[in-house]
C-alpha cells in the first residue's frame, strides 16, 4: 500500500530531475531492502536467488542517481554514460537468479521448456534486431563503445525473456511469489520495450520526450517492478518459489501456445512489411532467424509426438494392468493364455494353469475392513508371485480370485509350485486352487473351466488345498 501511494505521488512532483530521481531511489531502493528482508527469513542455503536480485535491482537503482549526476553536474549525456554500467548490471543479476531458482525447482533437464524459450527468444530476437541492434549499428552517429553500449540493452532483454520463459514453461509451484517475481521482470521488459518505441518516435521527429504525463508513467513502470520483486521475497509463502518441482510439470496452455505462434510468425511478418515497403533491408537475418524458427518448431513436434506415444504406452500398459496388486489383468491374461498354448503346440510340451481363490476372504473383510483386505490381496499376491518360477504369469482375475499360467509344468511340477505358493501366504491365511493341465486340443475357455470345476472342489473338500482338474470326458475329445 506504502509503495503504490509513493507511485502515485511520484506522479505530481515537480518537474525537477533531482526531484523525480530522489523518489525512484527511495522506491527502487526499498524494493531492495524488502528483498533483503525476506531473504533473511529464509534458511541460508535457499538466500542466493534474493541475493542476485537485491544486487541486480540496487545497480539499476544507484544508476538513476549516476545519471541525473552525470547529465546535471558533469554535463555528460551521450551514450555511454557513467551511469549505463550500473543499468546493464539487472540483467546479469536478474538472469542468475532465475537460472539458480530453475535448477533448484528442477531436478533434471527439461528439454521441451528449453526449446520453448528458445523459440519465444529467437522471435523476439529477429525483432530486436531488425528494429534496434542493427539501426544502432549502422547508425554511424556515435563511437563504437557507444553503439555497443546500446546494443547491450535488448540484448540484456532477450536474456531476461529466455530466462523468464524458462521458468514459465518449467515445473514446480506457482503460488504468488511466482507470480510477483514474473510480474516484475515483464514490467522492466514492457518498460524497456516503451523506451525502444518512445527513442523511434523522437528519431522520426515526434517531440514525445517534452509530454510530461507520458514520461512519468513510462518511468512509473520501472518502480512498479522494483515493487513487485519486494512484494514477492516478503510474501510468507517465498519459500514455494524455490521449492522442487516433484511431479507437477507445466502444461501448454492457451497464452504459451499463443506466444509461440506469435514468435513463430514474426519472420514472416517482418518479410511481410519490408515487402510492403518496397524494399527488404534485412533479408538474410530473416533468412536465418525463419530457418531457425523452422527446426525449432519441427523439433517442439517431435517432442509432442514423442510424449503423445509414451503416454498411449502408458495406458496400454496400464490398461493391462490391475491398480491394487500391479499383476496382469484378466485383459491381459486373455491375450497370453493362447499364445502360450500355441507355444505348447508348436514346441510339444505341457502347460497348465491355476484358478486361485484366498479363502474366507469376504470374512476377512468383514472382521479387519476394507483397506486391510486390498493390504492382504497386494501382499498374498506379491508372496505367491515370488514363489512362482520366472517363467510362470500370475494374473489377478477378479475380487480375490487369481489365475496362474505355467508353461512346461506337468501336474506333478506345477502342484509343487502351488503348495509352495500355498505355505508362503501371509497373515495366515490360505487359499484353494483348481489345476488344469491342458489336453493338447482344448480350448483356453475350455481349459479354464476345467480349473474352474477343481477350484470349487477344492473348497469343497475343505479349502487351503490344491485341486487337480478331471480329464475331458473322452466323447468330447473325440469330436474335436
Amino acid at each position: 500500500m506504502a509503495a503504490a501511494l509513493a507511485i502515485a505521488v511520484y506522479q505530481l512532483l515537480p518537474d525537477n530531475a533531482w526531484w523525480t530521481a530522489g523518489w525512484q531511489m527511495g522506491i527502487g531502493y526499498a524494493g531492495a531492502a524488502a528483498i533483503l528482508i525476506g531473504a533473511r527469513r529464509l534458511p541460508r542455503r535457499e538466500r542466493l536467488p534474493w541475493w542476485l536480485f537485491a544486487a541486480g535491482i540496487a545497480a539499476n537503482v544507484t544508476g538513476i542517481g549516476v545519471s541525473v549526476y552525470s547529465d546535471e553536474v558533469l554535463g555528460w549525456s551521450d551514450i555511454p554514460t557513467l551511469a549505463d554500467p550500473f543499468f546493464l548490471l539487472l540483467y546479469p543479476f536478474c538472469a542468475l537468479g532465475i537460472a539458480v531458482l530453475i535448477r533448484r525447482r528442477e531436478t533434471g533437464r527439461n528439454w521441451t521448456a528449453m526449446v520453448d524459450a528458445t523459440t519465444i527468444t529467437t522471435g523476439f530476437g529477429l525483432l530486436a534486431w531488425v528494429y534496434v541492434i542493427a539501426p544502432s549499428a549502422e547508425g554511424g552517429h556515435m563511437t563504437m563503445l557507444g553503439e555497443a553500449t546500446q546494443v547491450a540493452y535488448p540484448i540484456g532483454d532477450l536474456v531476461m525473456i529466455a530466462m523468464m520463459t524458462r521458468l514459465l514453461r518449467g515445473g514446480g509451484r506457482r503460488g504468488a511469489p511466482f507470480w510477483w517475481v514474473t510480474g516484475s521482470l515483464a514490467a522492466f521488459l514492457i518498460g524497456d520495450t516503451v523506451w525502444v518505441v518512445m527513442g523511434n518516435l523522437i528519431d522520426q521527429g515526434y517531440p514525445v520526450e517534452d509530454i510530461l504525463w507520458l514520461n512519468r508513467a513510462i518511468e512509473s513502470i520501472f518502480l512498479v517492478a522494483f515493487t513487485l520483486f519486494g512484494v514477492g521475497a516478503l510474501h510468507r509463502d517465498v519459500r514455494s518459489l524455490g521449492a522442487p518441482a516433484g511431479t507437477d510439470v507445466a502444461r501448454l496452455g492457451r497464452a504459451h501456445l499463443v506466444l509461440l505462434t506469435a514468435a513463430s510468425l514474426i519472420a514472416p511478418a517482418l518479410l511481410a512489411v519490408q515487402v510492403v515497403h518496397g524494399e527488404v533491408h534485412n533479408g538474410m537475418a530473416i533468412v536465418v532467424g525463419s530457418a531457425a524458427l523452422f527446426l525449432l518448431v519441427v523439433t517442439r513436434m517431435a517432442q509432442l509426438v514423442r510424449e503423445v506415444e509414451r503416454q498411449a504406452q502408458q495406458v496400454r500398459e496400464l490398461s493391462r494392468q490391475d491398480d491394487l496388486t500391479g499383476l496382469p489383468n484378466r485383459r491381459a491374461w486373455n491375450d497370453e493364455l493362447p499364445r502360450a498354448l500355441e507355444n505348447a503346440r508348436r514346441d510339444g510340451r505341457p502347460v497348465s494353469v491355476a484358478l486361485l481363490d484366498l479363502d474366507h476372504f469376504k470374512h476377512f473383510n468383514d472382521t479387519y475392513g476394507h483397506p486391510a483386505g486390498d493390504r492382504l490381496l497386494k501382499s498374498a499376491s506379491a508372496a505367491w508371485h515370488g514363489n512362482l518360477r520366472a517363467v510362470d504369469t500370475l494374473a489377478r482375475w477378479g475380487g480375490e480370485e487369481f489365475v496362474a499360467l505355467l508353461p512346461g509344468a506337468d501336474a506333478a511340477e506345477a502342484r509343487d509350485v502351488l503348495e509352495r505358493a500355498l505355505r508362503a501366504t501371509p497373515l495366515g491365511q490360505t487359499f484353494s486352487a483348481g489345476l488344469a493341465v491342458w489336453d493338447g486340443v482344448e480350448t483356453s475357455e475350455e481349459l479354464l473351466e476345467r480349473a474352474d470345476a477343481a477350484l470349487y472342489r477344492a473348497k469343497s473338500n475343505g479349502r487351503s488345498q490344491v485341486s487337480d482338474a478331471a480329464n475331458r470326458p473322452a466323447t468330447a475329445a473325440a469330436t474335436k
